[in-house]
């Protein structure tokens, strides 16, 4: 007897799980074929190149682009841990603080005028003291140790997506305006990276998030963040033009890696990665699933595989473009969609779900 897939509206839990595991498990699969071309991909995995985790000898594992999630989200807790005891807090400092304590686990010594922030419970966790390839970015914007803000960034000319591929959780914080998650997002991007698509690509991702949480239908949400992005005050032109060409890939359906990359680029800078991850989730989409009501797809789990799938299966930034992906349909889906499989095989689950958790309870009170 087939059991139908649960299509209520996911909980609130359940969405920042699903979002958190989500972007794990695109990043972990991604991850595996991150610096190859789409011909070595081919070559190792066949010609529908790599599709899930059953392929790959040994043990899997998630890269900077998770770890540098999970800080974003103990940044944000910490903050509002602050303002549940009726303490304000510069939720800015308190991100660039927790990125300051990822910087110490990639063996990174910042300089001796920035602050020494006191260890949480995510630095006793030994899987984030892992170097899986951080961007390079990250590492010389934190490493200046000073602070940078929108109007003052570090790294002015780098636009890589090491912003946009930690600023899902922006995008979970319940009960607070489209503004204020956008300014959160962009804000914590100018502390690394200080190129304006990378920060408006971020706060793009992290609206998109946003409303998907809210309940809005995938089509809907890409759509409002596609126009927010086009009509923002000063924004970087090639943000709006790669999401549009996202759109319009999408409506062509599934296409050769070799056609996704001319047409949205490989994923190293911020509004491509976006872009990417974007296009595979719409390419995929089934006709009964992602209505404007919210309404989910017949088979969330197929979903899942056949976007990552399509999401990391190029000559780019694979780990990026997944985690992006799989962030995005665990937010709409909640964890109904995390094929269990994969789950099985993902490295460290209970500390994702650890710090998911810790967010759960600093905005719903749950325990």
């Amino acid at each position: 007897m087939s059991i139908e897939p649960d299509t209520s509206t996911p909980s609130h839990k359940s969405r920042i799980h699903g979002c958190l595991l989500g972007g794990a498990l695109g990043d972990s699969l991604g991850y595996a074929v991150e610096f190859d071309s789409i011909d070595l991909i081919r070559s190792r995995f066949g010609a529908s190149g790599l599709r899930g985790f059953d392929a790959l000898a040994g043990t899997s594992h998630f890269s900077d682009d998770t770890q540098m999630t999970l800080y974003t989200v103990d940044g944000l807790v910490e903050a509002l841990e602050w303002a549940n005891s009726g303490v304000g807090a510069d939720a800015n400092a308190c991100l660039w603080l927790a990125y300051l304590r990822w910087l110490a686990t990639q063996g990174e010594a910042a300089p001796v005028s920035a602050p020494v922030p006191q260890p949480r419970w995510i630095d006793g966790q030994a899987v984030l003291h892992q170097r899986r390839h951080p961007g390079k970015a990250c590492i010389s914007g934190l490493a200046t140790g000073e602070m940078g803000t929108s109007i003052r960034p570090v790294n002015r000319e780098s636009k890589g997506s090491g912003t946009v591929m930690r600023s899902a959780p922006f995008g979970l914080i319940p009960h607070i305006s489209p503004d204020a998650v956008y300014k959160l997002s962009s804000d914590a991007a100018s502390l690394t990276h200080g190129h304006p698509s990378a920060r408006q690509s971020a706060g793009t991702f992290s609206l998109l998030i946003h409303r998907l949480v809210a309940g809005d239908g995938l089509r809907e949400a890409a759509a409002s963040a596609v126009a927010h992005a086009a009509g923002f005050d000063g924004v970087a032109p090639e943000l709006p033009d790669r999401l549009e060409g996202a759109l319009r890939l999408a409506g062509k359906g599934i296409v050769t890696p070799e056609e996704l990359v001319l047409a949205l680029g490989e994923g190293w800078v911020a509004e491509e990665a976006l872009a990417v991850a974007l296009y595979a989730v719409l390419a995929t989409l089934p006709d009964d699933g992602g209505k404007a009501s919210g309404a989910t797809a017949a088979d969330p789990v197929q979903h899942f595989r056949d976007a990552v799938a399509l999401a990391v299966n190029h000559s780019g930034d694979s780990d990026s473009t997944g985690s992006l992906a799989g962030n995005i349909l665990g937010a709409f889906y909640g964890e109904a969609c995390l094929p269990g499989d994969w789950l099985a095989a993902l490295e460290a689950p209970e500390v994702i779900r650890g710090m998911a958790n810790q967010l759960v309870k600093v905005t719903t009170g749950e325990g």
